[in-house]
């Protein structure tokens, strides 16, 4: 617990990264204040109410849980005490305009034989080869990249060494696009594990090669969480409670101030000030860039570790009875060509023919009766305008084709069931409608993706948008990675 004489930490934001910084600070000592303009904790992990309760409007899949293990136990505390997580025995069931369907699991010897029930055996052996390949290259990036504080090429060179492979799928212009035609033959699996890239907000054909380490993350296993993903962030915002963070919310922040080379105080927009010894931000690291928490801030970043804009999403979280389709907690419906969705949203526009996700929220444990809870997203480009006629073009780009897969709703969700990139964009600022920060596009990106500490003495980054990047258990290890930033720099100071 955190005592009169400690060092003093203002955590801004309350996403998934700037709640684990909170806690592990204020396990080791700290005096922490955590300041959130909304009302509940999660930042994008939100929830909006229904009348079969509340429905997800942000993640839906959680994986790595040793991740949040680890958090808890860091506050000395055990996850299952505080959660329920249900384990997937299905990762996720997809479906494509051809009629074919399959599931994927956790064991690569049964999705093996899904793939070559609807393949063929020739595909069951390139995907045991895929999976091979994919295991591999999260050996290699895990250590360092997603578990250091910044990626360290010394070490990603070591474990390449080791595995020569390896340095193919590693070239500079070795997209996951490319990766996946040399890697299938059938296109519908080639389709399947390139939306893997939108995981943080990128397009297959021009993402790097080693976003295939994706798969792996998902193949390690796939929780629900009982309550919905919301459910996460409220357990570790009464974690932080337990270890004496004082919460604030609905509390803006209008700027963080520096006083002789260093961080000196968070300026509230009510007036108040809070002084503190170091500050950690979990928003859009562009907003610092832009110079919206004060012009001081503005030196904090390099334009490219916020430039390029990632992918946005249409969002849709609404109660409904479903009739036709035999759904899962997390299913994938396919187009027919994924140059007709890509193409379009690289030109800033809608795509012509989308993947729609469907997360079916309340049949994590089986079969549902009545009411459900949905979220259906769709990819989109960043923006941070609307045109009047796009709610209803995104209407007619969602609910007509699932309905051609069999799956309608009764009733119909209304308009204000969705969020759109415009909405993304004025609910966090500087984002511009980026759901993932940085774009993950280029052979080079994950390492212009910022890390925790900044230019500024005293401030610290945590969030998607910050290294290792998207993703809740990444965001999560965000957050770890500033909290043992200021740990290391208070003890040095």
């Amino acid at each position: 617990m955190a005592n009169s004489t400690a060092k003093t930490v203002v955590v801004v934001g309350a996403g998934m990264g700037g709640l684990s910084a909170a806690i592990r600070l204020a396990a080791a000592g700290l005096s922490v204040t955590l300041v959130e303009a909304q009302a509940t904790p999660g930042g994008k992990m939100r929830a909006v109410p229904s009348d079969a309760g509340p429905i997800d409007a942000g993640p839906t899949v959680l994986t790595l849980r040793h991740v949040f293990d680890a958090l808890f136990a860091a506050a000395g505390e055990r996850l299952e005490d505080h959660l329920t997580l249900i384990p997937q025995p299905i990762l996720a069931r997809h479906w494509w305009p051809d009629g074919s369907q399959l599931d994927l699991f956790t064991d690569p010897r049964q999705s093996a034989a899904a793939i070559e029930a609807m393949a063929g055996p020739q595909s069951a052996l390139e995907f045991l080869r895929f999976n091979a390949l994919s295991a591999e290259l999260y050996q290699a990036f895990e250590t360092p990249v997603m578990l250091a504080d910044r990626p360290r090429i010394g070490g990603i060179l070591a474990k390449v060494l080791r595995r020569p492979a390896l340095w193919r799928t590693l070239g500079p212009r070795q997209t996951l696009a490319r990766q996946l035609a040399q890697s299938f033959t059938d296109p519908r699996l080639r389709q399947l594990f390139g939306r893997y890239a939108t995981y943080v907000g990128g397009a297959p054909d021009r993402s790097p090669a080693v976003l295939a380490l994706i798969w792996q993350a998902e193949a390690q296993g796939v929780w629900a969480v009982q309550g919905g993903m919301h459910a996460l962030a409220q357990a570790l915002s009464r974690l932080a409670d337990r270890l004496g963070v004082v919460q604030l919310y609905g509390t803006k922040v209008e700027r963080i101030v520096q006083k002789a080379g260093r961080v000196a105080q968070v300026a509230l927009s009510d007036g108040r000030a809070l002084p503190c010894d170091a500050v950690v931000f979990n928003g859009d690291p562009a907003a610092l860039a832009q110079g919206l928490l004060g012009g001081d801030m503005v030196r904090a970043l390099p334009r490219a570790a916020v430039h390029p804009r990632s992918l946005s999403a249409w969002v849709w979280s609404f109660a409904a009875h479903p009739k036709g389709a035999d759904l899962i907690h997390h299913n994938v419906f396919f187009g027919a060509d994924p140059a007709l969705e890509f193409g379009p949203i690289a030109k800033g526009q809608m795509p012509q023919d989308a993947t729609l996700y469907v997360c079916a929220q309340d049949r994590a444990l089986g079969p549902a009766m009545g009411l459900e809870r949905f979220e259906i997203i769709l990819n989109a480009p960043a923006k941070t305008t609307l045109s009047p006629q796009e709610v209803s073009e995104c209407r007619a780009k969602t609910f007509p084709p699932l309905a051609k897969f069999g799956l309608t709703f009764t009733p119909d969700p209304p308009d204000t069931a969705l969020m759109t990139p415009q909405g993304f964009s004025t609910r966090f600022p500087a984002s511009q409608g980026a759901l993932y920060g940085r774009s993950p596009h280029g052979a080079l990106a994950s390492f212009q993706r910022p890390p925790a500490r900044t230019r500024l003495a005293g401030v610290y980054l945590a969030g998607g948008g910050a290294h290792p990047g998207a993703g809740v258990p990444m965001a999560a290890l965000s957050g770890k990675h500033a909290a043992e930033a200021i740990l290391n720099d208070l003890t040095l100071a």
